[in-house]
């Protein structure tokens, strides 16, 4: 009797929807070991480095993402209930909060204004066509806020959601560093910006470097979606693109 190839058994497995929550389990946690092993350096992001694992897997095996995420649409439930997990450490932090509520206010608001305003610009300098412009405008919110709103304006969602996993990682990798360039040492300050400029991504960035920065990034997300679902259609109507 042949013995069955290694091509045979991932078919088979792939038959399985546990195989892609277990992937995705097994790229993480492999990821993290290598990020704890490079001293925490943001370049060995562990969302980047199994989002890129689990990319070149799918590739390899010729898997489809409607296949694969049949399995990991059990992680992609828990963001809901991991999102609500933040008002947790942010309760912590409240007194500091109603201390801050003014410059968190503005600084959201200038935010918001100022990544959708930006990459609306860019892409315009760039040539990109108004779809592109709207679909880089909700970049910085959280996903599903995001493509939602890209809908809304005319842009595309399946480009929007790219492209906020973009964004969300590159402001994990180069925010610490960033900050450091910018002397910036208060953890409120950074977890507000990270929080408004990288959303979830980001703010799983800043949980790893303190409680106090997390907290402030998760309420920033939250805000700057709110925020970014109403500034971003009006700044759209506005400027009549």
């Amino acid at each position: 009797m042949n013995e069955p190839v290694i091509t045979d058994i991932w078919v088979y497995l792939s038959a399985s929807p546990l195989l892609g929550l277990t992937i995705t389990l097994l790229a993480y946690g492999l990821a993290y070991r290598l990020y704890l092993q490079a001293n925490s350096s943001p370049f060995a992001n562990p969302v980047l480095v199994s989002v890129a694992m689990l990319i070149l897997l799918l590739m390899v095996t010729g898997t489809r993402y409607s296949e694969y995420f049949e399995g990991a649409r059990f992680v992609h439930f828990l963001l809901g209930p991991a999102t609500v997990a933040l008002a947790v450490p942010l309760y912590e932090q409240l007194a500091r909060l109603k201390a801050l509520w003014l410059p968190v206010t503005i600084s959201l608001i200038c935010g918001v204004v100022i990544a959708a305003g930006s990459s609306i610009g860019l892409a315009w300098l760039l040539g990109g066509s108004t779809e592109i412009q709207m679909s880089l405008a909700p970049k910085s919110a959280t996903a599903p806020v995001a493509m939602g709103i890209s809908e809304t304006i005319g842009g595309i969602p399946s480009l929007t959601a790219v492209l906020v996993v973009i964004t969300g990682i590159t402001g994990a990798v180069t925010g610490t560093r960033l900050f450091e360039l910018m002397r910036i040492s208060d953890d409120s300050v950074k977890g507000i910006a990270i929080g408004v400029a990288a959303h979830g991504i980001g703010t799983a960035r800043a949980f790893q470097v303190s409680n106090q920065m997390g907290a402030f990034s998760g309420l920033a997300m939250a805000l700057s979606a709110f925020a970014t679902a109403l500034i971003v259609p009006w700044l759209v109507d506005l400027t009549g693109i």
